[in-house]
């Protein structure tokens, strides 16, 4: 006799259903799980032993074979505790192994009998779902199940619980949705002091999707305008809210309440490669990955290492993390707006003759030298952020708020968005995402406009890339004034947005 029950192994945040077969076999009485599991799976056994005890149930005496199947893939965590006890008490007909083949069931057990939190619920009950099964999860993870609309759920604190319910013996009652609360953010654009051209510039970046690096001396405000970024963007929409939360429940990061606000993620610039991209001996995702349909904020740009930056050039452009391995490929979305922000040089006053160090300009251009031009490329908006003159800071002025920016933001969205509707672009939500033949419909340029954006092109030395991203960057600037066509005067904004880094002194 075989007893058969389902599970979920992760690639990325799609779950594979993973078949657990228990049986007795002829041999020396022991305990073997096969099927490619990993320490942590093969651990269970030792588990699974002090459950029967608890329970007070003799542990067979028999040769057991756990079989996991599909047995090429590996299998990895401490979700896999729950179906292989549960196979086992079908298997001796504790319970009916009818009544738990139609369920996908995941859980980890303490030697008491608890079903422990573990990750990845969410994208589990999702495939439950879409193939009828019902989810059976931790009772930590039951509102995080409920989130994926399945019908049956079944979230259990303890093992005898669920023993007793599979038996008819109790009832165990469905987890309540999520609660959602919108915390609202304690910041504000207003607070920052000044710099009305960078906030204009931050406007047009979260109009459009733009990624944006700003350049200043210490204490000119980069940081604060960056994490009030998130304060004007519109907040995620019910299936963006749900992929990030995928991302999220992978992790072990998903918080007990939905909250619509996008990700910030501002990891250190001691951030290794598989730490900002994605991988390590599981293939976790990222900061990249973290940071889906929100913003990455990396603070000091030039710190971070040179090898790391530029394992960010292809995620900015295919807006996925693919982690490669030699047993495993994982797949990460990355759909992340990238905003950066560093000084100009070492010290960090080039251009102030009282405060620049001896080494100006030569510094500068050795400190900008540990960003490759490829990764600079990748930015549609390279400005300048100058320091805060003690009249701004010292003045009761206030300047443009979070609110205001945020209504103007969310008015370009949707004059960008009926556009795409128009055409039959499906798919795109900002500018930053046009490209090729879509991108030539949105724009449609007369010759004057096109002659004159090449010709600019030429003269600022920007790579066909460049040239892309200044034309997207026409087209935000252009919605945000609701205009229907892109004009010479919105050319010419957007170019003034490309800062002319650091030149060689002769």
């Amino acid at each position: 006799m075989v007893c058969s029950v389902k599970t979920a192994a992760f690639n990325g945040i799609s779950a594979q259903v993973v078949e657990v077969q228990a049986c007795f076999a002829p041999g020396v009485p022991g305990f073997v799980i096969v099927g490619l599991p990993d320490k942590a799976v093969n651990e269970s056994r030792e588990r699974v032993r002090a459950i029967f005890g608890t329970l007070g149930v003799s542990f067979p005496r028999e040769h057991i074979i756990i079989n996991l199947t599909p047995a090429d893939l590996i299998k990895e965590g401490t979700h896999y505790d729950l179906p292989i006890a549960l196979s086992l008490l079908g298997l001796l007909n504790i319970i009916k192994p009818e009544q738990i083949s139609g369920c996908l069931l995941m859980g980890a057990l303490s030697l008491d009998g608890r079903i422990e939190r573990v990750n990845g619920v969410l994208p589990a009950a999702v495939k439950a779902s879409s193939l009828g099964l019902a989810m059976v999860c931790p009772k930590e993870n039951g509102q995080e199940a409920a989130w994926s609309g399945s019908k049956e759920i079944i979230a259990a604190g303890h093992i005898l619980e669920l023993i007793n319910y599979f038996k008819g013996k109790t009832t165990i009652a469905p987890p309540a949705l999520p609660r959602i609360e919108d915390k609202g953010y304690p910041i504000d654009m207003a607070d920052v002091k000044g710099q009305e051209s960078a906030k204009r510039a931050m406007l047009i970046a979260a109009a459009g999707g733009h990624n944006l690096l700003m350049i200043g001396p210490p204490g000119s405000g980069k940081t604060m305008l960056a994490e009030r970024l998130l304060t004007i963007l519109p907040k995620m929409s019910v299936r963006e809210a749900l992929e990030t939360a995928m991302i999220h429940s992978v992790a072990g990061l998903l918080p007990e309440t939905i909250d619509f606000c996008r990700p910030f993620r501002a990891p250190h610039h001691s951030a290794s490669m598989p730490a900002l991209v994605g991988g390590g001996r599981k293939g976790v995702p990222g900061e990249i990955s973290l940071a889906h349909n929100g913003v990455l904020f990396l603070d000091e740009l030039p710190e971070f290492s040179k090898t790391t930056l530029d394992a960010l050039r292809q995620p900015l452009e295919s807006k996925k993390a693919v982690i490669a391995r030699v047993q495993a490929h994982t797949e990460y979305p990355a759909d992340f707006q990238l905003i950066a922000a560093m000084n100009p040089c070492r010290c960090g006053h080039l251009g102030t003759k009282e405060r620049m160090c001896a080494k100006a300009p030569l510094c500068a251009m050795e400190y900008l030298g540990r960003l490759s031009g490829p990764f600079l490329d990748r930015f549609d908006m390279q400005i300048e952020v100058p320091a805060v003159s003690a009249y701004d800071l010292t003045s009761d002025k206030k300047g443009t708020g979070s609110a205001e920016m945020a209504q103007k933001v969310l008015t370009a969205r949707e004059i960008s968005k009926e556009r795409f509707d128009k055409l039959g672009i499906k798919n795109l939500t900002v500018n930053a995402q046009l490209k090729g033949e879509i991108l030539e419909k949105v724009l449609d340029l007369d010759e004057n406009l096109r002659k004159f954006s090449a010709e600019a092109a030429e003269k600022c030395g920007l790579s066909a890339r460049g040239l892309v991203r200044i034309l997207r960057l026409a087209r935000t600037i252009a919605d945000l004034q609701n205009e229907k066509k892109v004009i010479k005067m919105h050319v010419m904004e957007a170019l003034s947005y490309r800062h002319r880094l650091f030149k060689k002194p002769n």
